[in-house]
């Protein structure tokens, strides 16, 4: 039986847990609501004010007429908001240090070439190009289209091993030294027992051998010494006395050796020259040849006797304006470069010789 204090007590009590759990429920969703609030005013906040500020301004890369950075680089802003670039530099391709070559390598003659260009795009002498390949019997005019040449890999020249040969016998041959012969590496010798065995070929570097003279078969053809003024001691010429040169000019109006320079195998220069530019007489003289045909290679050739010991060659001439004993000054037209006779393109081969011995033409032309 219930008391009349909890029937007092009991009724109450339910509408009160509810009035407090009213209360709970609505202080929740106001703070849920601010909460809300709050988080959508700072994004709509944060969004007017980035939309408010200004961009900065595009900046040119370049001024208008200058060229771009070559290999450009990162972007960076400086202090007062251009753009500029931070310099680099611009390396198209890989640098590759270019190594020693031991062994020979085949080269296939073009139309156009010369010895003096071959020897130097290989970075070895004309001479030592000579030395190896028999084809050319010595005489750098041979060379033809599509011959095939043995580029050394250094100056020098080969050598088939003999029995009985030495390291010493074999450099003494060639001129060369002992050491360079055992130490070459394309030889590919065993330095702790050096040993060569009979028909294996050898390089030999630095070494050399006479080269055929091919001037030998052009004589040099001097004036007659018959008591006249001006005449020179050597020579079987009939023309007798003449003009005496005081000095010599360029045979040509280029200065450019265009084929082969003077040295061994080839005792003249060959002078850059068109077919049918004109060619000069370096000097005052007298006309001693002018003889057309081979002529063991010169093809059209005029020589000149300068009465002080000095003959003047002119080879591969296209045509001859002078005839023998003509006396000539320095500057003379006397003929027309061309490709005649052992020639391999249009040039003056020229020759200076002294008391019938060659000498190199630019000790000489001014």
């Amino acid at each position: 039986m219930v008391s009349p204090n909890e029937s007092a007590v009991n009724p109450g009590s339910a509408p009160q847990a509810a009035r407090k759990m009213d209360r709970f429920t609505l202080i929740s969703w106001i703070v849920t609501f601010a909460i809300v609030a709050g988080l959508l005013g700072s994004t709509y906040l944060y969004k007017n004010g980035t939309a408010s500020s200004s961009p900065p301004a595009t900046q040119p890369t370049i001024e208008s007429g200058t060229n771009p950075p070559l290999g450009g680089g990162p972007l960076v802003m400086a202090d007062n908001g251009a753009a500029s670039f931070i310099s680099r530099h611009l390396q198209l391709k890989t640098n590759i240090p270019e190594r020693p070559r031991y062994k020979p390598v085949l080269y296939r003659v073009s139309r156009g070439d010369a010895m003096l260009a071959i020897a130097e795009k290989f970075k070895v002498k004309s001479e030592s190009i000579l030395y190896v390949n028999d084809t050319l019997e010595d005489n750098p005019h041979n060379l033809k289209p599509g011959m095939e040449l043995t580029i050394p890999p250094v100056d020098g020249l080969y050598y088939q091993w003999k029995d009985g040969d030495t390291f010493e016998t074999v450099a003494s041959q060639f001129e060369a030294k002992v050491d360079d012969i055992i130490n070459f590496p394309g030889n590919d010798i065993d330095l702790t027992d050096p040993q060569v065995e009979a028909g294996e070929l050898v390089m030999i570097p630095g070494g050399s051998r006479e080269l055929e003279d091919w001037t030998k078969f052009l004589p040099t053809s001097g004036r007659s010494n018959d008591g006249s003024t001006g005449t020179s001691d050597f020579g079987s010429n009939t023309c007798g006395g003449g003009p005496v040169a005081s000095g010599f000019g360029w045979p040509a109006n280029s200065t450019t050796i265009s084929g082969n320079p003077y040295g061994p195998g080839h005792l003249g220069i060959d002078i850059q020259a068109n077919e049918g530019d004109a060619v000069y007489a370096a000097g005052s003289g007298v006309v001693t040849m002018a003889q057309g045909g081979w002529n063991y290679g010169y093809g059209n050739v005029v020589q000149i006797d300068h009465g002080n010991g000095y003959v003047t060659v002119y080879a591969h001439l296209s045509q001859i304006n002078v005839s023998l004993c003509t006396p000539v000054g320095q500057g003379t037209l006397i003929g027309a470069a061309g490709n005649t006779g052992n020639s391999f393109g249009s040039h003056l081969h020229f020759e200076v010789r002294l008391g019938g011995t060659n000498i190199n033409p630019l000790q000489i032309v001014q």
